[in-house]
């Protein structure tokens, strides 16, 4: 089936000043990459100043990717309404403010609080920056660039985050982390309102506040119950709140089907191209996040790198997606859409493979080779279907399918953390660990580590060595997971994206 939601081909001419405007959302775009990652860095220095629970401290790591991913559609919505440029700077100028409050709070309360504001305004950037690029580029090869260029940020600042923060916390407190915002959102928000056009729907119709309610209560109740699950095992109370949140998607989607002006037209998803796209994306988060978020950890705990040292080693990942993302427009023009996304969900899949055979003194050059391919074919991917997700339907309701499309990262992202990181999780528990060793060893490689430095120096030495290497084995088998998920995800593309096209470039390729 061909496109049926494929904008009208008469595009206006080339705006002026249009790559100027771009910088300006790149800076949003690597405010939220960095922000998203240093988090994990700060999380100890956090726990030793604020003395927050162990409840408290994992609401502080997850509340701000829970508000984000209930609010991203109805954000994206809004913008479609009130205009894309008016809640980008109001959101900048909100991230901002708010990122002071996370830098001074003097509570785990505060805290948690901060970083739940942090994320209402943080739901206003990612899909008002993709849908001002759809207002900005009516070329299709020029905004194929653009996209490239926005992922390629994207990309860069999840680098970027770890080396900053481990600088940072070497040489300040952990607010730092946050007071980095500052000036970038100064820039976004005085050269934005010079250089950005402003744009929405002509006809939107009235923002409709139940449905609003419904996915925000939807997304947050499935995402807590699927980390809960995977945290503290199944209990009834976490049962419960899974089918409320399913419960209330469903009824979201009922209530768009009925609705004269939907919150988001669920007809998008009868394009096979957009779903494609958008399943890609999720499912390739999913067999991602999980490793990546342990990664870090592999690096520090079990390796013994600094933190600065650990941003750096994970560098290779970031080049090859910026250096993919800048050409994978024209490689999708050139040999075909599902070709350039399959490959390159299939390169992942690979390179996680190769992650199976990591040990405790896997030396870099494996890890960084295998880096260095994830993020040539995440490049590829991602930027390519962004472009799909855009090209795919009307200028006027790009705000909703770009929130869509970043709904499916933040949703694989707590599902591949949940799932992965549960394999990770259940294989390190079971560790033998000589006697008089606490139980706060069994739950976390760092738990174990702030264990071993309260034993004597035999038993100390003993039980690291385990824990690694049991961490080490769950690391493994969690990359084995997510492999197999990646191939699958790349066999998947190619059948669902069959006959796609980018505007201006060309379908598959005649089959022998």
């Amino acid at each position: 089936m061909t496109s049926t939601l494929r904008p009208a081909t008469t595009e206006a001419a080339p705006r002026p000043g249009r790559w100027l405007a771009l910088s300006v959302l790149v800076l949003a775009v690597l405010l939220v990459a960095v922000d998203a990652t240093v988090l994990g860095l700060a999380t100890p220095y956090i726990s030793e100043d604020l003395e927050p629970t162990g409840t408290q401290l994992l609401w502080i790591g997850d509340v701000y990717s829970f508000v984000i991913a209930g609010l991203l559609v109805s954000m994206g919505s809004l913008g479609d309404r009130i205009g894309r440029k008016r809640i980008l700077l109001i959101g900048a100028t909100a991230f901002g403010g708010l990122s002071v409050l996370n830098a001074y709070a003097a509570t785990p309360e505060m805290l948690i609080l901060a970083r739940a504001l942090l994320g209402v305004a943080g739901a206003t950037l990612m899909p008002a920056t993709l849908a001002l690029i759809r207002n900005l580029f009516h070329d299709p090869r020029e905004r194929s660039l653009a996209i490239g260029i926005w992922g390629a940020a994207a990309s860069a600042g999840t680098a970027v985050g770890p080396i900053v923060g481990g600088f940072l916390l070497e040489h300040f407190w952990w607010g730092s982390v946050f007071l980095i915002n500052l000036p970038v959102m100064a820039v976004l928000v005085v050269v934005g309102v010079k250089l950005l056009p402003e744009s929405k729907n002509a006809n939107p119709g009235p923002w409709d506040l139940a449905s609003v309610a419904l996915s925000l209560v939807g997304m947050i109740a499935v995402v807590y119950a699927v980390k809960e699950a995977a945290t503290h095992g199944f209990a009834w109370a976490t049962l419960a709140i899974g089918v409320l949140g399913a419960a209330a998607l469903y009824w979201f989607v009922r209530r768009q089907l009925t609705l004269p002006t939907p919150l988001l037209d669920m007809r998008l998803f009868r394009n096979r191209g957009f779903s494609g796209a958008v399943l890609a994306d999720l499912l390739t988060i999913f067999g991602l996040a999980g490793l990546v978020f342990f990664l870090s950890q592999y690096l520090q705990l079990v390796q013994g790198r600094r933190p600065f040292e650990a941003g750096l080693a994970e560098l290779p990942a970031a080049v090859g997606a910026v250096v993919a993302g800048l050409v994978a427009g024209r490689a999708a023009r050139r040999f075909s859409v599902r070709s350039v996304v399959a490959g390159g969900l299939a390169a992942i899949g690979l390179a996680l493979g190769a992650l199976t055979t990591l040990d405790q003194s896997t030396g870099y050059p494996v890890l960084g080779a295998a880096l260095l391919v994830v993020g040539v074919g995440a490049g590829f991917s991602f930027t390519v279907t962004a472009d799909v997700i855009l090209s795919t339907v009307p200028t006027e309701e790009a705000g909703s399918a770009s929130a869509v499309s970043e709904t499916a990262y933040e949703l694989g992202a707590a599902l591949g953390i949940a799932v992965l990181g549960s394999i990770v999780t259940g294989v390190y528990r079971g560790f033998p660990s000589p006697a008089g060793t606490p139980e706060s060893a069994h739950e976390s490689l760092g738990g174990a580590v702030e264990a071993a430095a309260g034993l004597p120096a035999g038993p100390a030495e003993a039980l690291l060595t385990s824990a690694r290497q049991s961490f080490v084995d769950g690391l493994s088998l969690a990359a084995g997971a997510g492999a197999v998920v990646l191939l699958a995800t790349a066999v998947a593309a190619w059948f669902m994206l069959r006959g796609q096209r980018l505007d201006g470039g060309r379908g598959d390729r005649p089959q022998a």
